[in-house]
């Protein structure tokens, strides 16, 4: 054992004033350490940090690591006692293992291919066209939130899987309760059960009566009611709520950075490495968690089977042995590679998709508004807190024109 081994004892959430892209400074300075550190969970349990990109995406390919529900028996920041954590409910499979991962992963893999996502370019360009001129007709100011980076995924990801569109406007609002990190116990109850009641009669709707989108699909194979339904939860609430946070986070981080915003006006070629580099830099979806099946060595140190590991994917992807200037936002970069998307068996189905969203959706927003601006200090824009599955902004003052 390293005798300079570092251990860990309260999850640093605290980004500096300021600097609103950047991870907590003490979970960088925790990196800068070394890649894994010993993490002491608020219940006594003696666990594992990881901060660095090679370490991080090892335990991700590494199927000695589980992500099974009933194993995450250890929280990061709460005490929750000797409780009994139920397997994951049918469907929802990002929380299981192989056999059960692959039963409701497989499926969906060819409806979500590159190919095929690329083909919704047209109808992204279309939506996106339709927001940016409701936001041209209504003035000069907007919350960029919910005029632009809330609705453009929404309408995609509920056609895809045939939401009827008066069901999303309620429909996203239960997603939001589960996403927000700022809803009581009660309401995140109510939000869920709404939603589960929606989805089964949803489910029952497509069986009947089949139309264009991938959840009629899927009822045309032997997956049950209720694991079609487990398994739209995940793809709608994974499809809202991460490219919102991503086109929101991401033309702000933009308008902070008015060199590189004015690199992609220029240069509109730009936008696939932009889009990776906003991926990495910004890392909205911050971490994961995994569980040792077995004893395992990583970075030379010994894994006991049972133990909690956490996974930072914001350090990771600011990792200087990774990335030359980590921390600088550089549309032209070329070491890509970043883990936005986690990595392995559960790396992000939805990645094609968002990334279509983001191309078509920046590309249009910056070529219609050119002197598009923050229309409150930086220091005023309203983030998500910590505590929030997804980091992004609440919503974000922007107006244009003289």
């Amino acid at each position: 054992m390293s005798e300079s081994l570092h251990t860990v004892t309260t999850m640093p959430t605290a980004r500096r004033p300021g600097c609103p892209f950047d991870p907590p400074k003490e979970l960088l300075d925790i990196r800068e350490r070394g890649p894994i550190a010993r993490y002491s969970f608020p219940d006594g349990h003696q666990g594992w940090l990881v901060t660095g990109f090679d370490l991080v995406r090892s335990v991700l390919a590494d199927q000695r690591f589980s992500s099974r529900k009933e194993l995450m028996l250890h929280h990061p920041t709460i005490d929750f006692g000797d409780i009994e954590v139920p397997a994951a409910p049918p469907g929802e499979f990002l929380l299981m293992d192989d056999p059960r991962h692959s039963r409701y992963r497989k499926p969906l893999v060819g409806k979500f291919t590159v190919r095929r996502m690329r083909q919704l370019t047209e109808r992204v360009e279309q939506v996106t066209a339709e927001h940016l001129d409701a936001m041209e007709q209504a003035g000069t100011t907007a919350d960029l939130v919910t005029a632009f980076a809330k609705p453009i995924p929404a309408v995609m990801i509920c056609e895809l899987l045939g939401v009827p569109y008066a069901d999303r406007g309620s429909f996203q609002e239960n997603i939001d309760k589960f996403m927000s990190g700022e809803t009581s116990d009660e309401e995140l109850i109510a939000a869920y059960t709404a939603v589960q009641t929606y989805l089964a009669e949803l489910v029952a709707a497509k069986r009947a009566e089949p139309t264009d989108d991938i959840l009629s699909e899927l009822t045309d194979s032997d997956l049950t009611d209720e694991e079609l339904k487990g398994m739209s939860l995940i793809l709608l609430a994974a499809g809202l709520d991460t490219t919102t946070n991503m086109l929101a986070l991401g033309t702000f981080a933009l308008l902070r950075n008015p060199a590189q915003l004015a690199a992609l006006r220029a240069g509109p070629e730009l936008i696939d490495s932009a889009v990776e580099e906003l991926l990495r830099y910004l890392s909205v979806a911050k971490g994961s968690v995994r569980v040792a099946l077995e004893d395992v060595e990583l970075g030379g140190q010994s894994i006991k089977a049972g133990t909690t590991v956490l996974l930072s994917y914001n350090t990771a992807n600011r990792d200087p042995e990774r990335f030359s200037d980590p921390h600088l936002l550089d549309l032209r970069r070329q070491d890509g590679g970043h883990l936005a998307f986690s990595h392995g068996v559960h790396q992000c189905l939805g990645q094609q998709l968002a990334r279509v969203e983001m191309r078509v959706a920046l590309t249009a927003l910056v070529k219609r508004f050119p002197s598009l601006r923050l229309a409150v200090p930086a220091d005023e824009v309203a983030l998500r807190p910590e505590s929030a599955d997804i980091y992004g902004v609440k919503s974000l003052p922007v107006t244009w024109g003289a």
